[in-house]
């Protein structure tokens, strides 16, 4: 690595006191290879030091292939090994690290999905068919519209206060303020009722409302805090966070698709116990009543373990917040960091706003034309089985989708924004059904249609609906995090929104003529606006933000700025124009120097018992004996502490 040794004379006759001698010069093949080791893991440089972005198609799809099939092989020993020493092991890791922090998620996903699913049970024959369904005679149409429009309110309305909170009171309490929301709101869902079926409609729908805000916290929240955990808290990036950050966030995220798969077996069985073994109409009052009411009662008391949990299990969960705040000397909400986000990052919150606005268009819009091949499937049709039989298809199609978005999503050669285009792309191809709808709706051709309805649920899956959740959060800084992807959520729901509006006005095959077009949008802005931020450190990203906000963004060398790592619209603007991976590998030394150095002041003033209380905010163990010695030897020859902004005096006691 000769390149990283040139940076300057180095002094014949004993020290430079000019401060331009570079301490590189003066390492050891074993320094040397410590540092490398440290500075520049194999999972993302090869045996030459050179970065996977650097090099050709060809050497990329060679050193992406190798690395997965080492990892693969890795992972597939440690869960042998857990098995051959206990084998339910596997299962409990597997619960403790996907389940767990997506239980929120899986909880909420149920709660909705059973909404959406209970609304035809109140509108069948023999239900509450006169409340629920047009003309409305026993309640006011307006209510029960307001079913749907208000639970897409209150989720907006949690999104962002939510996101907000978590920003500025930690990742902690933005948890456990969900989770005690959603329990109450399943209370006051599960025990709603009023004197006039009118009334009870009214509190259904404040309860949900209630309920919904729990529910938009859970984006920001989840999101953020299965992100910031995978990181950990040390100086050095780890492993699992550069090869499993994506897997980690999704696999919480799909615990939703679980939900929903739940909800409809729990919602048939319940109807068959219930309805005396049989799903046809007509279904009695006490029927439906113990149906709904059971099916609330039971996600209550998995949420209530839920607060519980993140109460007592999940203390930790705000510390890369506060560590960043610490750094920023921030104590309430970071609002300087947010007005330096979108000076830098705004065109980012197009792509993740735009495409979740997009995505959930298509998405709500999706759900609605099931019914259409039901319909010719089974004409005289007039029980809810049918219906809730293909959905519980369509959410096996969706998991699908989920698991194979889990697997794919680190994959360097695949990845977010490739992942998100094609998805989105075949989202847009639905549109075909819409020049030759009677032909598709024929009895004939049906099964063309049901194809495609499933095709579209299972790349929307693999495609925008797992991406928007995990790059909302993952392309913007520590501080506001939880607010921009409480925003980026936001604008998705109001997509749900409009097409919870927009499709009461319009007939189903004009409908199949919009729907599919915001596909085509979702994809455009992910092209243009989208940085792909597979395989990039996490913690480097928050590397060039301290440069940004210290206002020296031409001062910041790194893999951030890559043009690898970098949207469309800012390779034209020509923000990778400061990557410089030589300068970069000596800044990265400099900094950790001055890590080092407060790392012994700490040791020194800890003998003088002056800081006891901050000693395990310090992870002082990357400091090797070699990276020491070399420290130690070339102390006072360091390029300076103004080449970077995490080498300022005041700030070295907060370095991670």
């Amino acid at each position: 690595m000769a390149e990283n040794r040139d940076y300057g004379p180095a002094a014949p006759h004993g020290p430079d006191m000019t401060g331009t001698h570079n301490p590189i010069h003066d390492m050891t093949p074993n320094e040397r290879q410590i540092f490398d080791y440290l500075l520049k893991p194999d999972d993302s440089y090869n045996a030459n030091g050179v970065y996977w972005g650097d090099m050709s198609w060809l050497e990329q799809i060679k050193f992406v292939s190798k690395g997965d099939a080492q990892e693969t092989k890795r992972e597939a020993s440690n869960v042998w090994s857990m098995f051959k020493k206990d084998p339910l092991s596997p299962v409990s890791y597997y619960f403790k690290n996907m389940v767990l922090p997506g239980a929120g998620l899986g909880l909420e996903g149920y709660v909705l999905f059973s909404i959406g699913n209970l609304k035809p049970l109140f509108q069948a024959q023999g239900s509450f068919a006169q409340c629920w369904k047009a003309p409305y005679s026993a309640c006011n149409a307006t209510w029960v519209a307001a079913v749907e429009y208000m639970e897409i309110s209150g989720i907006i309305v949690g999104q962002i206060l939510v996101g907000i909170l978590g920003d500025w009171l930690g990742r902690r309490w933005g948890l456990i303020q969900d989770a005690s929301i959603m329990f109450l709101g399943l209370i006051m869902l599960t025990a709603a009722w009023g004197v006039t079926q009118n009334g009870w409609v009214i509190c259904y729908v404040w309860s949900l409302f209630f309920y919904s805000i729990g529910v938009g916290g859970e984006y920001p929240m989840t999101a953020t805090s299965g992100m910031e955990n995978a990181v950990g808290s040390g100086k050095v990036s780890t492993k699992e966070d550069r090869l499993h950050r994506g897997r980690k966030v999704t696999s919480a995220f799909l615990m939703q698709g679980w939900g929903q798969f739940f909800n409809q077996v729990i919602l048939i069985l319940f109807l068959l116990i219930f309805h005396h073994g049989s799903g046809n109409p007509p279904y009695s009052h006490v029927a439906v009543q113990w149906t709904y009411r059971v099916s609330f009662a039971i996600p209550a008391v998995g949420t209530l373990w839920l607060v519980y949990y993140r109460t007592y299990k999940m203390k930790s969960a705000g510390k890369q917040l506060a560590a960043a705040k610490k750094k920023s000397k921030v104590t309430g909400y970071d609002t300087e960091s947010l007005k330096l986000t979108f000076t830098y990052f705004g065109p980012r919150m197009i792509a993740t706003a735009g495409a979740w606005f997009a995505n959930d268009v298509f998405f709500y819009g999706n759900k609605l034309f099931q019914s259409e091949f039901i319909k010719v499937i089974l004409p005289e049709n007039t029980s809810i089985m049918p219906g809730w039989l293909y959905n519980l298809i369509n959410v096996g199609v969706s998991l699908v989708g989920y698991y194979l978005a889990s697997f794919l999503i680190d994959n360097k050669l695949y990845g977010r924004k490739r992942m998100q285009m094609i998805g989105f792309f075949m989202d847009f191809l639905f549109v075909i059904p819409a020049f030759n709808f009677e032909h598709y709706k024929s009895i004939e051709h049906v099964k063309e249609f049901q194809t495609m309805y499933f095709l579209s649920s299972f790349f929307n899956q693999f495609g925008p609906n797992a991406v928007t959740f995990l790059v909302a959060a993952e392309v913007y800084p520590t501080p506001i995090r939880a607010t921009a992807h409480g925003v980026s959520a936001a604008a998705g729901k109001l997509g749900a929104l409009l097409a919870s509006v927009l499709y009461n006005y319009i007939d189903t095959q004009t409908k199949f003529y919009v729907v599919p077009w915001f596909g085509l949008m979702g994809m455009l802005v992910t092209v243009l606006f989208l940085p792909d931020t597979t395989g990039l450190d996490l913690k480097e990203q928050e590397r060039r933000w301290h440069f940004i906000r210290a206002g020296r963004e031409s001062d910041y060398h790194g893999i951030a700025v890559h043009p690898r790592h970098l949207s469309w619209w800012e390779r034209w603007r020509d923000v990778g124009r400061y990557y410089d991976p030589d300068a970069d590998y000596k800044q990265k030394i400099e900094e950790m120097r001055a890590d080092w150095e407060a790392s012994e002041a700490r040791k020194a003033d800890e003998k003088a018992g002056a800081w006891g209380d901050d000693a395990e905010e310090h992870d002082d163990s990357v400091w090797s004996s070699d990276v020491s010695t070399f420290f130690e030897k070339t102390k006072g020859r360091g390029s300076g502490s103004g080449s970077s902004p995490l080498l300022e005096p005041k700030e070295k006691e907060f370095v991670e």
